[in-house]
């Protein structure tokens, strides 16, 4: 008695081959099913892996091997590759089937009265009820008629072999829900892939566009990179500097960047920003002027996070902000060799810097504040003390590590450390490293120190080499002992001086003092760097030739003789520049523990130079996202729809009665049957009120 949607596909009358066997399964709503749990499972992995990052990024991920093989499927551009388009295509086309298929049949279900049922086939049903009334068979058929109106039931009354069958019907509108449902998902589709990337990749595919990827001005980039003012979709971006105007927009892609031009013109005019305490953003918001390119009408508007402009049916959203080409000012030292004297630099963020004819600095960004968390932390490896097992010293640069900047504390202290600089060393090779400089010392564990960050990829946590910083809280001190470890003479001048203070008798001693002088020299010749290394690296390389049992013994006399070499060579140092003697006191010789530490760790560092900041003129830039989405509609007009949908087929329940009148010898005899699609507790309960209401005489 039901019809219910058909899950088999569409059969082609009188015709038997490929093209029936293809339209079959196509609208078979099994292949619907099992597409779209496919769909599901590459949603998921769209989901769990990053879209439309960086390639080098994957590979540090994944590795070469698996980035070749991720970079075959598309999983990294999922939802614009081939084969997921193609899925939705087919998909579209199998729902779209299935709906044709069924709805027809659905619509005439609803419509229709099931008047073709038999006396014989009512009694068959499992709810039916039977009673006799001394009412005429019409009587009774225009009472049951009404009686089942006022139920809520549309009825219609027939005459069928000789009987009344009082035919009625309550909820055909659950058809609907299998209409409305359906119908949503090509919609849903439909307007998805409006808004996909399908129409930038179909410019590429038959238009010729393709991605660039290289620099230089946006005016100048050749039209093949350029998509159209009428590009019916896209979603990118675009960052003005404060005071700046622009009218392009950047789509990126897994090779570069698509530039979009833009029917009108953005000019930022003033960029807020307020922050939380703990630095991160709590408001930002742009000042613009909106101009339309064609008809010249221009809009003032204030952008802000979820306040978007609408302009000419294109959306514009503040998404982020970033440093608009900051002025900075730096004071370079050098890092390698005997020289110490330092020199100036100027950058811009965004820009590049020739430092020598080696390397060239990218300035990548500029902070001008930065909340860290620098309370009590753990002691690390940092700040290991020279008279510790040696195996601590040496496990700070055994595992090529500089340190956290800060390690997270059990009693928050959040503190503004001032501004920061980040940049890259790029060699004339290619190779770069990334540093993160701050401009003001920190106290970290009771010691104040300077922050020089480091990392190899932009993948990895930054790592950092503390400098402590001297009585005048600068690094030049720290950086004369560092070149002074680097000059043969000094280091041969603070070996005679150790020697002689640790022995003053010197001609009982003679002997003893000149090997102490040999051993000290060669301490800090080690230290300096030799072809096992440098730092306490190389310490613990050249005392594993030590037996075992005698190297803890002899790393502390070891340490020992290069703590009082350090000493000296920091006042020979001090001495070459004619700077009076460091105060022999606890401050000094902390100072000296902490700077022998740096000087291990700044053998990883792996820059030529450290570049301090000095000066900055900040420059704010406002980030916005520019979307013209008209599948946007559509999408929503899907959503209500399968809303609608969902709620027909749980909420609404569709019931038949069937009541069959005959004459009889004292009256009419009456049949009540009643099905549904789903047997509920309420479709018993209902039945049962039926089965009493009817039958009760007028």
């Amino acid at each position: 008695m039901s019809n219910a949607p058909s899950t088999s596909g569409i059969q082609l009358r009188n015709r038997r081959g490929p093209l029936a066997e293809t339209v079959e399964l196509l609208s078979s709503m099994r292949f619907a099913i099992a597409l779209f749990v496919v769909i599901i499972f590459a949603a998921i992995i769209g989901t769990i892996v990053q879209q439309s990052q960086p390639m080098p990024n994957y590979i540090n991920q994944f590795g070469p091997f698996w980035f070749e093989v991720f970079d075959k499927l598309g999983l990294y551009a999922i939802y614009s590759s081939w084969w997921f388009v193609s899925m939705c295509a087919l998909l579209v086309i199998s729902t779209t089937l299935c709906v044709v298929h069924n709805t027809p049949k659905m619509l005439k279900d609803m419509r229709s009265w099931r008047e073709k049922v038999r006396e014989a086939s009512l009694n068959n049903f499992h709810h039916k009820a039977v009673w006799q009334s001394p009412q005429s068979g019409a009587a009774l058929a225009g009472q049951t008629a009404q009686r089942l109106g006022h139920a809520g039931y549309a009825t219609r009354i027939i005459d069928k072999d000789g009987a009344i069958l009082v035919s009625a019907k309550r909820g055909a509108g659950n058809k609907f829900g299998y209409i409305f449902a359906h119908s949503s998902i090509v919609i849903i589709l439909v307007g998805g892939m409006l808004d996909s990337d399908l129409p930038i990749r179909l410019q590429q595919w038959l238009l010729g566009k393709t991605a660039f990827g290289g620099t230089g001005v946006i005016a100048d980039i050749p039209a093949q990179h350029r998509l159209s003012v009428h590009n019916p979709t896209y979603r990118g971006s675009i960052a003005l500097p404060e005071g700046t105007a622009g009218n392009t927009a950047i789509l990126p892609r897994p090779d570069g960047a698509l530039l979009q031009d833009l029917p009108f013109t953005i000019q930022l005019k003033k960029f807020d920003i307020d922050f939380y305490s703990t630095g991160m953003p709590k408001l930002f918001a742009s000042h613009v002027t909106v101009r339309s390119n064609q008809s010249g009408k221009s809009v003032d508007a204030v952008i802000e996070v979820n306040k978007p402009l609408i302009f000419d049916g294109i959306a514009i959203y503040q998404s982020s902000f970033e440093d608009g080409g900051s002025k900075l000012k730096l004071v370079g030292h050098p890092m390698q060799g005997t020289a110490s004297t330092p020199f100036t630099m100027t950058g811009e963020v965004n820009g590049t810097s020739k430092l020598n004819d080696e390397y060239t600095v990218e300035w990548s960004d500029f902070r001008p504040f930065n909340v860290e968390n620098i309370g009590d932390q753990a002691q690390d490896a940092r700040g290991v003390a020279k008279g510790e097992a040696l195996n601590e010293s040496f496990a700070r640069s055994l595992d090529k590590q500089l340190g956290s900047a800060a390690k997270t504390a059990h009693n928050k202290d959040l503190k503004n450390v001032g501004p920061s600089v980040q940049y890259k060393l790029r060699d004339k090779n290619g190779q770069a490293r990334e540093y993160q400089n701050y401009m003001q010392p920190v106290t970290m564990e009771g010691d104040t120190v300077f922050l020089a960050g480091v990392r190899a990829n932009p993948s990895d946590p930054f790592s950092y080499l503390r400098i402590p910083a001297d009585d005048e809280h600068s690094v030049r001190e720290w950086m004369r002992l560092r070149a002074a470890l680097q000059d043969p003479a000094l280091r041969r001048k603070a070996a005679e001086r150790y020697a002689a203070r640790a022995m003053p008798q010197a001609k009982a001693g003679e002997a003893l003092r000149s090997q102490l002088e040999q051993s000290a020299l060669k301490g800090l010749e080690i230290f300096a760097g030799n072809e096992q290394g440098a730092g306490f690296f190389a310490i613990s390389r050249f005392l594993e030739k030590v037996p075992q049992a005698e190297q803890t013994k002899a790393a502390e006399i070891f340490l020992k003789i290069l703590n009082g070499s350090m000493w000296e060579l920091w006042q020979a140092a001090r001495e070459q520049d004619n700077k009076a003697p460091a105060a022999a006191d606890e401050a000094h010789g902390r100072f000296l523990q902490l700077a022998t530490n740096a000087l291990s760790d700044s053998f990883f560092y792996g820059a030529p130079v450290y570049l301090q900041l000095d000066e900055f003129t900040q420059i704010k830039a406002s980030v916005f996202q520019v979307t013209r989405s008209p599948g946007k509609t559509i999408v929503y007009i899907g959503c209500l729809l399968l809303v609608l949908g969902v709620f027909a087929m749980f909420y609404i329940r569709e019931r038949r009665v069937w009541v069959w009148i005959k004459e009889g010898a004292a009256g009419s005899e009456a049949l009540m049957a009643m099905s549904t699609q789903r047997k509920t507790l309420d479709f018993e309960k209902e039945f049962k009120e039926l089965k009493e209401k009817l039958p009760q005489s007028a």
